[in-house]
């Protein structure tokens, strides 16, 4: 998959505290983020860029990667591309792919509230090499979903999706992967968050998504420079970034945030999910409409190409052991 275009998401992080109390990242402000980023970069004789190819049928999904979303299809009922995740690999050896599967509701005339026989999701891991653009991709794992055979006649057998007439699906199977470098995320250390009274947590996570709101919204960029930089950093040593590439992203987020018509939205209509086996919590977004299923509460309209467009916060909240108040990855 060499000659897709590798567009991830870097666009926001959150914060843990007051504007007066210490920020993350205390060294880190807007000149000085992608400085100390390069000084982590490493570059190696073999760069591999791990895929998940997939191809779906009468089915939305959600795929996760060591319980971290790796990418979502909430608009075509059937489909097929490629997520890069590379960003949630921090080690070489093995790793989780998890799946959700959703019906499609609406496909021309036709309603389809449950997933049907003819509903499947297709994966195939995959790589391809930074430093050798002429080799072939390397195909791994394949995974189909379960499917049962359906006995039409003496000759003639049909497959069906074991989990028609459900209106929710999920599997996970095990892939292996090896990549040069070794990264600790910062949430690697974090509390397990399930363990917590749920109404507590809750009420504690939107005091702390209301302070990220803030920052943004008065846009303080040397603030966000701070909570950016632990997050960016890693997706870019994942993805063995060199300089210019960095500095164009950093420019491009700033350039949305300092953004005249850049304006944050309502936290509202969510629910509290737990990724990365309990250590990251996140307000998920509680709609139905493609255009911000999947994404988190926390979020903004900003004018770009000639429209007001959604710009989205999905970052995950943690809590260092020992500590007692939130960070944001």
């Amino acid at each position: 998959m060499k000659k897709i275009i590798l567009i991830m998401t870097l666009i926001s992080l959150g914060i843990n505290c007051k504007k007066e109390q210490a920020m993350q990242n205390t060294e880190i402000n807007e000149n000085t983020l992608v400085t100390e980023i390069i000084k982590n970069i490493k570059h190696y004789p073999s760069e591999k860029i791990y895929t998940l190819d997939y191809k779906s049928n009468y089915s939305f999904f959600e795929i996760f990667v060591n319980d971290i979303p790796v990418g979502k299809e909430f608009k075509y009922f059937s489909s097929s591309s490629a997520f890069v995740i590379n960003p949630k690999i921090f080690k070489s050896g093995k790793a989780i792919v998890k799946f959700k599967m959703y019906p499609v509701g609406k496909v021309d005339n036709d309603i389809y509230n449950t997933l049907i026989d003819e509903s499947y999701l297709d994966i195939t891991l995959a790589s391809y090499d930074l430093k050798n653009e002429n080799a072939s991709d390397i195909k791994y794992n394949h995974y189909k979903t379960p499917m049962d055979k359906v006995k039409i006649s003496e000759k003639y057998s049909q497959e069906k999706f074991v989990g028609a007439g459900k209106t929710y699906y999920e599997g996970s199977f095990e892939i292996e992967v090896k990549v040069p470098y070794e990264i600790h995320p910062a949430f690697e250390k974090g509390k397990d968050l399930r363990k917590m009274d749920k109404k507590e947590l809750e009420a504690k996570l939107l005091s702390a998504y209301q302070k990220v709101w803030n920052i943004y919204q008065d846009k303080e960029y040397d603030n966000i420079a701070k909570l950016s930089y632990e997050n960016l950093k890693d997706q870019f040593i994942t993805k063995y970034q060199d300089e210019k590439s960095i500095k164009n992203m950093w420019e491009t987020l700033l350039s949305a945030y300092k953004n005249d018509t850049f304006q944050m939205q309502p936290i509202k209509d969510y629910r509290l999910v737990f990724f990365s086996d309990g250590k990251l919590v996140a307000l998920m977004q509680n709609t139905e409409d493609y255009r911000y299923r999947g994404n988190t509460a926390l979020w903004a309209r900003v004018n770009h190409d000639g429209g007001m467009r959604p710009l989205f916060c999905n970052r995950y909240f943690y809590i260092p052991e020992g500590e007692t108040e939130f960070k944001v990855y």
